[in-house]
């Protein structure tokens, strides 16, 4: 695997401050002089190919993961904060920036966090009519604040992810039914008794600690079941593990330390359902076709296209893919990418990326070829989905579920067999936003881009009504 340059001297000295050993007796245990380690670990030099495999033999260092993970996205955050306005008369390079990532993650992450903060207070005041005293707190909301923490772990869990697939092992025996064998298991191993309840307006998931008794909503569809119960498991078995989880984050509020909770469990319950070495199987042997998933694992398709963003575990990584759910109007409820694709933070999405499409398709899944400004060319997808309980008058959610991969993993998705992606007209342009994206050219341009000055000429009218310097 053709990395490049690597200087990763901050996880150099992480694995040797983890070892408990000075620079000399790790420099003697990888067969290189002191001096040598020392430039490493300050990024003065990279490591060699013969270091970076003394590193994987004697300290289990994942070379897969260099390429990227933590940097990138880290990276993707810091590059979209210094392209606001407010750094105008600053322009570090491509290199500047990936050596602050590497080297200084804190300082990175501090800058990041600094620049939401501006950003939240900008918005904020930009809406106050007149009383400026009931403004509401600047800092990050608590929602923000746990997207945060699973969009820098990679959204992988070691810790939860083998807890659940240990569990998983022998739960559901030679069948699928797993809604039947978790309702044996909380029973068994818990003494909870599992009822139903009819009703459209009424909670999916009720849990009585008194009685011990969990209710499930019967109007609820199969797959909801099922993640309800495995959520309950969750909350039953895994409740230390999820605790030390959330200490560990130091979140500033209960708030957030709350909704984290929430956000573990409901990762142990995908993990229960879906575990991971099973789950992985079956993607590479169905080729990611989500409908297939969804019915060998009783998920929705939405728990399918999640689990399939987790799927980070060092030596055993699924297809690098990106994902997010969206809603009419276009906020970006759930998020994450292990690809170069990185969603914005702030503003919509781009309106020519296929999943504004899909509101218009009521079923099946639309594709797109689509290249990115900086060149990277994906394998876009995106399906329409609903939430809700039966009824004709209960109330039902439409969302769009979008997800991809780079262009090169292609092949190993079904969608992609007769597309031509050997033929670099068939991909269609698109960006991250309108206020990030520099395209001089796009009909498509809500708002001019953050960056750049604009030429206005009173006597040429356009489709958008400027030019970009």
């Amino acid at each position: 695997m053709a990395l490049g340059k690597l200087f990763i001297g901050l996880k150099v000295r992480e694995l040797r401050v983890a070892s408990q050993q000075t620079q000399s007796q790790f420099a003697k245990r990888i067969g290189i002089s002191t001096s040598y380690l020392n430039q490493i670990e300050n990024n003065q030099r990279p490591v060699s190919a013969a270091v970076l495999l003394q590193l994987a033999d004697k300290f289990n260092l994942d070379i897969s993961e260099l390429s990227r993970g933590e940097t990138d996205r880290l990276l993707s955050a810091l590059s979209e904060a210094l392209a606001d306005p407010i750094f105008e008369s600053f322009s570090p390079s491509l290199q500047e920036l990936k050596l602050i990532s590497q080297n200084a993650p804190a300082l990175a992450h501090a800058l990041v966090l600094a620049h939401q903060a501006y950003r939240r207070k900008s918005e904020q005041l930009a809406s106050l009519d007149h009383d400026r005293e009931n403004a509401p707190g600047l800092g990050a909301t608590p929602y923000e604040e746990v997207r945060d923490f699973f969009h820098f772990v990679d959204n992988y869990v070691h810790a939860l992810d083998i807890l659940a697939e240990t569990l998983a092992t022998g739960l559901y025996g030679a069948g699928f039914d797993r809604r039947s064998a978790l309702v044996r298991h909380l029973e068994k191993q818990f003494g909870v008794s599992v009822a139903f309840a009819e009703t459209n307006d009424g909670p999916l998931r009720h849990y009585d600690r008194d009685r011990k008794v969990l209710t499930l909503n019967r109007l609820s569809a199969n797959p909801t079941q099922v993640f309800q119960l495995a959520h309950q498991v969750s909350q039953l078995h895994a409740a230390r593990e999820i605790e030390e989880i959330v200490q560990r984050a130091n979140f500033r509020t209960d708030e957030a330390r709350d909704i984290c909770r929430i956000g573990l469990h409901n990762y142990f319950a995908g993990a229960l359902v879906m575990p991971y070495g099973e789950f992985l199987s079956a993607a590479q042997k169905l080729r990611h076709d989500i409908e297939l998933l969804s019915a060998r694992f009783e998920a929705s398709l939405e728990q399918v296209c999640h689990r399939l963003s987790t799927l980070q575990r060092p030596g055993s990584k699924g297809v690098p893919i990106f994902f997010a759910r969206i809603d009419r109007a276009g906020n970006i409820t759930k998020r994450h990418s292990a690809t170069k694709l990185q969603f914005a933070r702030f503003g919509a999405a781009c309106p020519l990326w296929n999943a504004h499409r899909a509101f218009e398709v009521p079923q099946g899944i639309i594709r797109q070829l689509a290249e990115t400004p900086d060149g990277v060319r994906y394998l876009c997808l995106a399906t329409q989905t609903f939430k809700g309980t039966g009824g004709f008058a209960a109330t039902r959610t439409g969302y769009v579920l979008a997800f991809g991969c780079e262009v090169s993993y292609a092949d190993q998705f079904v969608y992609a067999d007769d597309l031509a992606i050997g033929e670099r007209s068939r991909f269609e342009p698109i960006g991250i936003s309108c206020r990030l994206c520099e395209r001089g050219n796009c009909p498509s341009r809500a708002v001019p881009p953050i960056r750049g000055r604009l030429q206005v000429d009173p006597d040429i009218r356009e489709t958008i009504p400027y030019r970009l310097a």
